[in-house]
């Protein structure tokens, strides 16, 4: 299962990603590559924390063709 991520330079010239089917996950990077980084890890990181909990992991709700 894969999540849609979306990373956009921002004005202050940094890189903001999320990943719009899970609230609540969104990084800052300096770089863009930075912020893809991070943002895998924020999601793994999220989906251990749901499943810890006993939580159902949250199927995809974004699709990319």
């Amino acid at each position: 299962m894969k999540h849609a991520i979306f990373i956009k330079k921002t004005e202050s010239g940094t890189f903001g990603g999320y990943a719009p089917g899970l609230p609540g996950v969104g990084v800052t990077g300096d770089t863009k590559e930075k912020a893809r980084q991070l943002l895998t890890e924020t999601i793994a990181f999220h989906l251990e924390g749901l499943h810890a909990d006993g939580l159902p992991t949250p199927q995809p709700s974004v699709e990319i063709d």
